[in-house]
């Protein structure tokens, strides 16, 4: 499978977000080709910050696996990673992380700071940004637009 099918299914568990009234971000981790993790936006409906899509899907994929790390592994998001989430991936020591609407206000693979590339960090992903990046943005412009009562005209 390619990259952009992998943030298909990303999208997929973002759609399922919105259906619950929580910001469509979705993502999935991938070890060998094949999706061990699946995660979505649930902060609200489980009262809990942490509840990202990232921390979802790692939470996930380290139950299935039998391990709190990942090696190996790939994380697919709908959206550029926040701090926390960043934390979270690197203490995974997930190998790559592939998103695809960049965050200009809270993005930290390289909108707002780069964590990834950080050298004094001790783990170190490979990030590649933009996959679907219009697909993934348009389903949060939309949420928003509804949110705020207004569409958006395509």
């Amino acid at each position: 499978m390619k990259d952009e099918d992998f943030m298909r299914a990303a999208l997929e568990q973002a759609r399922l977000a919105g259906s619950c009234d929580e910001v469509p971000v979705g993502a999935v981790v991938v070890c060998d080709g094949e999706i061990v993790g699946r995660g979505f936006n649930q902060p609200i409906g489980r009262h809990d910050p942490t509840a990202h899509a990232e921390v979802m899907a790692l939470r996930d994929a380290a139950a299935r696996l039998g391990n709190y790390r990942l090696p190996g592994c790939e994380l697919f998001v709908t959206l550029e990673p926040c701090t926390m989430c960043c934390g979270a991936i690197m203490h995974a020591r997930i190998a790559r992380v592939v998103f695809g609407a960049r965050d200009p206000k809270t993005g930290v693979a390289g909108s707002v700071l780069d964590l990834f590339a950080e050298s004094r960090l001790n783990h170190h992903a490979g990030v590649v940004g933009g996959v679907l990046a219009e697909e993934c943005g348009g389903l949060l412009s939309s949420f928003f637009a509804a949110r705020r009562g207004r569409t958006l005209v395509a």
